[in-house]
């Protein structure tokens, strides 16, 4: 069902996840390049996110357990894990050829205005939508199961809702504060090392905001995606993901056109954002952005929500993430795009 309440507040942690990132390190919060580089080169600021996405689960199950993402069961039968593997590989062949994903493309390429990244989008969601009307025909989710229809709005408790602003809020504050503390107690470190204290908790804090948005704004939850990618059938369609759009995005663009890119970040001598205009578009892209999109439609799971499907269900990680570093395995080295051209 539609839950504005909390989408708009998990929304604005994911909002504030990337924009750490941003005006702190000067890079983008992209899932699927982060994912790469612990496979590949991982490095403590690396590890310091995912930690940070890990420990995102610990503040709801304290506070608000009712917020808890609900996966469905790891599959148990040789075909579905296959069929989970495959889904994997073509999230992981999709995102390496279209350089991206719904954070890198979504979050921070619109949020900067990047056509390049406009296009990916574009592409995406429509073969996602269309993949997932195609694969499941009745379009009917566990987040849409009532006799109501699924865009009716459904509200939390007050002590619930008083719990999660207040939740969101500290978290918000910490994390927009940690590095500063982290900067000034390491006054002589060289702050723009990618491996500085600083940097970590930058990226620590990032990740745990990161990980929070996604569990509050059920994003995490796979049914909720497919909800919203049921579109445009309004009787099975969830509208949260909207709201994700509005308040995960809008505010990125403001603070960006407020703040600008002209000064360096807090903690690197300049931005290494993507260079990528909609003139680099090309065939590939397009196709690597549209098999992404049929990953997606088919489960409902993007790179962000499938790591923290993995720390809640290790095994169908395994099957999951073995397939995304197969499918990009499969896109050969001379593709493999320049770390500083990336918005993943």
């Amino acid at each position: 069902m539609f839950t504005p309440i909390e989408t708009s507040i998990g929304a604005l942690l994911l909002h504030q996840a990337t924009s750490v990132l941003l005006f702190q390190n000067g890079t983008v919060l992209g899932a699927s390049g982060y994912m790469r580089r612990l496979f590949s080169t991982p490095t403590r600021g690396t590890l310091a996110f995912f930690v940070g996405m890990a420990a995102s689960i610990l503040p709801l199950k304290l506070f608000l357990p009712e917020l808890v993402t609900v996966y469905p069961p790891v599959p148990s039968t040789l075909q579905a894990a296959l069929v989970t593997v495959g889904v994997g590989a073509l999230v992981g062949w999709g995102t390496k050829v279209s350089k991206g994903c719904t954070s890198g493309h979504m979050l921070c390429g619109l949020s900067r205005l990047s056509t390049w990244s406009a296009v990916a989008v574009a592409t995406f969601f429509p073969v996602a939508i269309i993949t997932h009307h195609l694969a499941h025909p009745t379009l009917l989710t566990e987040v849409c199961a009532s006799d109501l229809p699924c865009y009716t709005p459904t509200y939390p408790s007050r002590a619930t809702t008083i719990s999660l602003v207040i939740l969101a809020a500290a978290t918000m504050l910490a994390c927009q504060a940690f590095p500063l503390i982290i900067a000034k107690a390491t006054a002589t470190e060289d702050k723009t090392s990618p491996d500085s204290l600083t940097s970590q908790a930058s990226q620590l804090s990032a990740g745990l905001e990161f990980g929070l948005g996604l569990h509050v704004t059920q994003m995490a939850s796979p049914s909720k995606v497919l909800g919203f990618l049921s579109f445009p059938n309004f009787e099975v369609w969830d509208p949260s993901m909207a709201l994700v759009i509005l308040f995960g995005i809008l505010p990125s663009i403001i603070e960006i056109q407020m703040r600008g890119l002209s000064k360096p970040p807090l903690f690197k001598e300049r931005f290494e954002l993507p260079k990528k205009t909609i003139k680099d578009v090309d065939w590939k892209f397009v196709l690597g952005a549209a098999v992404f999109g049929i990953g997606w439609g088919l489960t409902g799971t993007c790179p962000g929500p499938a790591v923290l499907r993995t720390f809640a269900q290790p095994s169908w990680g395994l099957l999951w993430m073995s397939g995304f570093w197969l499918g990009g395995q499969a896109v050969g080295e001379g593709e493999a795009p320049a770390l500083k051209d990336v918005c993943r």
